[in-house]
């Protein structure tokens, strides 16, 4: 409440210091050629006070009642007629000099106090100044609650794309959880040695799922890391039905991209690979400079239409369109019974945006 009164006591010494200023104004322009202060007093404390009145009019209801909502029709006709009524304020307060300060000799007027036409001016130049300063006031108050609402209506945007996002992210996880614990099952019934190894690998990938995840980037030796991983258990499970040629050509250091960008890519091409008698081929090359990141699963299939209009792919997509929007290419070829991905990254357009 103390803030409130304070600030009402601002804009009233404000006003008071403003309006003071005007009084001084018309006192000094009037008194060019007139001795008489006590009329040069009367005569600009009474234009003083129409030009109040008429700002005021004009500040607290024509211009946010009429000229803001639009409603020109009526503002120009209640313009008009606050014209004609200080039109009519300015000549009686010539009458008011002539009559009760010169004893109706008009001659002995002073110029300026006598001319119509000039004191209509500077009060109408008054109400101007401060009909301008309201449509300011206003102007800059609409800016800001637009940027305000914009800045809002631009956080829940990335808020939302932030949770979608997530929930892209937390959709791989059944593939590998799936895939990873069937293949263990598989050799813990046979008693396989590898079941132990494959254990110790799902669980890095676990680690690095429930926990790397969430990260906006993660270092690519992190992501290649933890895909050699998903490969060691691929074979494992595969056994010689399975041959994966990954080639690395990696050149610069400390890159960092979104987790689990890549492994979706080998994942469906295991998932949907066919083999060729009896083997599964699928050939991975990652090529990395310090301007882009060139990523290509090739493997052989028998269906791949469903492989370009899937869940995982789609998915990909979506995370690929948010994260690195207008900064990669992703191309997908079919041919010859073959499935070819062919992602490129451009990490200088990535660390800039």
């Amino acid at each position: 409440m103390n803030k409130f009164v304070s600030k009402k006591l601002k804009m009233l010494l404000l006003h008071f210091i403003f309006w003071f200023l005007v009084w001084f104004f018309f006192s000094s322009f009037f008194s060019v050629g007139s001795k008489n202060e006590n009329f040069i007093f009367w005569f600009s404390a009474i234009l003083s006070t129409i030009s109040v009145a008429a700002s005021y009019v004009f500040i607290y209801y024509l211009i946010p009642v009429f000229l803001i909502p639009k409603k020109h029709k009526l503002f120009v006709l209640y313009l008009f007629y606050a014209l004609i009524f200080i039109t009519c304020a300015v000549l009686m307060t010539v009458v008011f000099g002539f009559v009760f300060f010169y004893n109706l000799e008009f001659q002995s007027m002073p110029n300026l106090t006598k001319n119509p036409g000039v004191i209509l001016v500077c009060v109408l130049l008054i109400v101007a100044l401060t009909s301008s300063f309201k449509i300011l006031k206003y102007n800059f108050k609409f800016l800001e609650e637009k940027n305000s609402f914009e800045n809002k209506f631009l956080q829940t945007q990335l808020q939302l794309k932030e949770q979608e996002l997530k929930f892209l992210k937390m959709q791989i996880h059944p593939h590998f959880l799936f895939n990873a614990l069937n293949t263990i099952y598989g050799f813990a019934l046979l008693k396989g040695e590898e079941a132990p190894e494959m254990i110790l690998k799902l669980s890095n990938l676990l680690d690095y799922i429930l926990y790397q995840i969430e990260k906006p980037n993660v270092l690519l030796e992190e992501e290649v890391s933890h895909l050699e991983d998903y490969i060691s258990l691929e074979k494992m499970r595969f056994h010689d039905s399975l041959e994966v040629n990954f080639k690395k050509e990696i050149g610069h250091q400390n890159v960092k991209i979104s987790p689990m960008l890549l492994i979706p890519f080998v994942e469906n091409s295991f998932k949907h690979g066919a083999a060729i008698n009896g083997l599964l081929q699928i050939d991975i090359h990652l090529k990395v400079d310090q301007k882009n990141l060139f990523f290509r699963v090739k493997n052989a299939s028998k269906n791949t239409e469903h492989l370009r209009t899937g869940i995982g792919i789609e998915n990909i997509r979506k995370r690929l369109e948010m994260t690195y929007f207008e900064k990669h290419q992703l191309e997908i070829i079919e041919e010859n019974n073959t499935f070819d991905v062919l992602l490129n990254i451009n990490l200088e357009r990535s660390k800039t945006k």
